[in-house]
C-alpha cells in the first residue's frame, strides 16, 4: 500500500482539486442556494457515488476505453451534454411559484441523489483524469495497484465529500431569502439554466 506521505500527499491534493471550479461542484452550490442545504448534500452523495463507479473502472482497467475509443468517448460525453441541456430547460421554464412549492416536496432527496450520480457518471473526463491521475500515486512495489487505486479513489471521494459538503452548507443559507424573494428566485433559475448550458456545450465540443 502507498506510504503514509504519499496518502496525505494525495488527500491535500484532492482537496484543491475539488475546490477548483466545475461541473460538479457548480452543480452542488446551484441546488444548494435553490433548495436548501439538505438537497445540496444529497447531490454531494450522488456525485460521490459516481465517483465510486469511475474509481472502479479505473482499478479495472475500463476506463482505458474511453482513451483509446473516440466512438466511446463520443458517446457518453454526448449523453452527459443531453442531461445537462434538460437540466437547463428545466431551470429556464420553472417559475418562482414553482419553486416554492416544488422545493419541499417535488424533488426528494433520492431524485436529487439520483441526479448527482447521473451528472457524474456520464461525464467521461471524470474516467479520463481518474486514469491519469489515480496511478501517479501508485507504486507497484508496495502490493496490487488495484487494491492500490481503490484505496486512492477512496480517499479522493472523502476529500470531495468534506468540499462540496462544505459548499453545499454554506450555499445553503440563500435557500432561506430565495424562498421569500420571487425576483431572487427568477433570477437564480436562468443562472442555473444559463450554468447548465454553457456545461453542456463545454462538454460537447471538448476533444479527447
Amino acid at each position: 500500500m502507498p506510504t503514509y506521505h504519499t496518502l496525505m500527499a494525495f488527500f491535500a491534493t484532492s482537496l484543491l482539486l475539488a475546490l477548483a471550479p466545475g461541473p460538479d461542484n457548480l452543480f452542488v452550490l446551484t441546488q444548494s442556494a435553490l433548495r436548501g442545504k439538505a438537497a445540496g448534500l444529497a447531490v454531494t452523495l450522488g456525485l460521490c457515488t459516481g465517483l465510486t463507479v469511475h474509481t472502479t473502472a479505473v482499478a479495472l482497467g475500463l476506463a482505458a476505453l474511453f482513451a483509446a475509443s473516440a466512438m466511446a468517448f463520443t458517446v457518453l460525453k454526448l449523453c452527459g451534454a443531453a442531461y445537462l441541456l434538460w437540466l437547463a430547460w428545466q431551470a429556464f421554464r420553472a417559475s418562482s411559484t414553482a419553486l416554492r412549492a416544488a422545493a419541499p416536496s417535488r424533488l426528494t432527496g433520492w431524485q436529487l441523489y439520483r441526479r448527482g450520480i447521473v451528472m457524474n457518471i456520464t461525464n467521461p473526463k471524470v474516467s479520463i483524469f481518474f486514469l491519469a491521475f489515480l496511478p501517479q500515486f501508485a507504486d507497484p512495489a508496495r502490493g496490487p495497484l488495484t487494491l492500490q487505486i481503490l484505496l486512492l479513489g477512496a480517499i479522493f471521494i472523502l476529500a470531495t465529500i468534506v468540499i462540496f459538503g462544505g459548499i453545499a452548507l454554506l450555499a445553503g443559507v440563500l435557500g432561506d431569502r430565495l424562498t421569500r424573494s420571487p425576483g431572487l428566485q427568477r433570477v437564480m433559475n436562468r443562472m442555473t439554466g444559463a450554468i447548465f448550458t454553457a456545461l453542456a456545450l463545454r462538454l460537447a465540443l471538448g476533444e479527447r
